[in-house]
């Protein structure tokens, strides 16, 4: 196969935004793969469907779910959409969700660079990545010796860029800034508390 030394995505044929979540009690990932847009909902919706593929079963008794990110991205600190998702997804699985930010400047101490994404390079290098089936073909077969799988999935949805969420969405989340950095970590409440593990 002919490719090119450089990446124009003007001459692709379509875009792969790998959005991955890494579990590190079990040294599992999963990447869901976007075609459209990098967005807060598609990183949210990234981690439903981890949830419903493999955290339910996992930890069937989770009181709640911690999510350390990156400070920046679709999954920013800052982003209004991020929180407003997370609530949906806290309401939807019944427990709720705490964020940590990793602080401006410090996502080389992200786990998931070093446990997940480097395997993956690792794999896919030099390997042009003609198509979602390729991107999705290597990403499901990285290995390593210590244990490391990861599952990948491809996520068509149509994402919109550009929502805005106004002081009254954003009045809605049940968020529970903590006393340490409390805009780089927070918890947010299921509203319906009652209701666990539907997702």
């Amino acid at each position: 196969v002919e490719v090119n030394v450089y990446d124009f995505a003007s001459l692709g044929v379509g875009k792969a935004i790998p959005y991955g979540i890494y579990d590190v009690n079990r040294n599992k990932g999963m990447v869901n793969v976007g075609t459209s847009y990098d967005t807060s909902e598609f990183a949210v919706e990234s981690i439903r469907q981890w949830w419903i593929m493999f955290g339910k079963d996992r930890y069937p008794d989770a009181g709640g779910l911690l999510i350390c990110a990156d400070g920046g991205g679709s999954n920013g600190s800052r982003r209004r959409g991020w929180k407003f998702y997370l609530q949906e997804l806290s309401d939807q699985i019944g427990i709720p969700i705490t964020v940590c930010h990793y602080p401006p400047g410090t996502s080389k101490w992200n786990k998931i660079e070093h446990c997940m994404f480097s395997f993956i390079s690792m794999n896919w290098r030099g390997q042009p990545l003609v198509s979602y089936e390729t991107v999705i073909k290597l990403i499901g077969g990285t290995t390593t010796n210590k244990g490391l799988s990861v599952a990948a999935r491809i996520d068509e949805r149509e994402y919109e860029k550009g929502i805005k969420f106004s002081d009254d969405d954003m009045a809605q989340p049940q968020l529970q800034p903590h006393s340490l950095h409390p805009k780089w970590n927070y918890s947010i409440l299921s509203r319906d508390s009652g209701v666990r593990g539907r997702g």
